[in-house]
């Protein structure tokens, strides 16, 4: 009974959002696919609750590479990158803003957590410049199957399988599977591994 009632609220979601994926195309035809997205989901962004989660998916789905049907992305939260994945029983907390991201399986992001598409979107070599006027590199950001991203977080490098990430960490590097790690920039803590007798 829950899945079939699960199954019409993602129709009558894909049904609802028929007039936001119109205005999206229109859009994406004269400012792109990633300006158009990010505009669109800041207008998703804004409906709460339950309701809310299943218009931001149903949405997503059409239009980044790809969305889950058991994920959920809650309030707030706002994309800006079409090329973004988010996989099977995902959880996006409230208030995140991600690019260029890979979300493994069961990856939880919580609160504010912000993962753009790597340390470089912008680029600062040339001082007679202004940073907004020089190229940047858009590279995309993996965080693993698992793995648990604390509140404020940043994450600019590729994040390991079930690894736990300590609230307000700025991950610069990339972190291997299997650890704990805290800090701006964020360090290893200690493995979630087990350590062998005599090892």
């Amino acid at each position: 009974m829950r899945e079939a009632a699960k199954t019409i609220g993602h129709g009558l979601a894909t049904v609802a959002v028929i007039p936001l994926l119109v205005s999206f195309f229109v859009r994406r035809a004269f400012l792109g696919p990633n300006r158009a997205l990010e505009g669109s989901t800041q207008t998703l962004s804004l409906v709460p609750g339950l309701l809310g989660d299943y218009l931001r998916r149903a949405f997503l789905a059409q239009t980044i590479a790809h969305c889950d049907r058991s994920a959920t992305v809650q309030f707030g939260t706002i994309f800006s990158q079409a090329g973004a994945r988010i996989e099977a029983n995902v959880y996006v907390g409230p208030r995140c803003h991600l690019g260029l991201v890979h979300l493994e399986r069961d990856v939880l992001l919580a609160a504010a957590v912000h993962v753009p598409s790597g340390g470089e979107t912008h680029g600062i070599a040339d001082l007679d410049r202004p940073i907004r006027e020089q190229p940047g590199t858009r590279k995309i950001v993996r965080i693993g199957e698992g793995t648990w991203i604390g509140s404020a977080a940043v994450v600019l490098a590729d994040v390991g399988r079930h690894c736990v990430i300590g609230a307000g960490a700025v991950v610069t590097s990339p972190l291997p599977d299997y650890v704990i790690a805290a800090g701006v920039p964020a360090r290893v803590i200690r493995t979630r591994q087990p350590v062998t007798a005599g090892a």
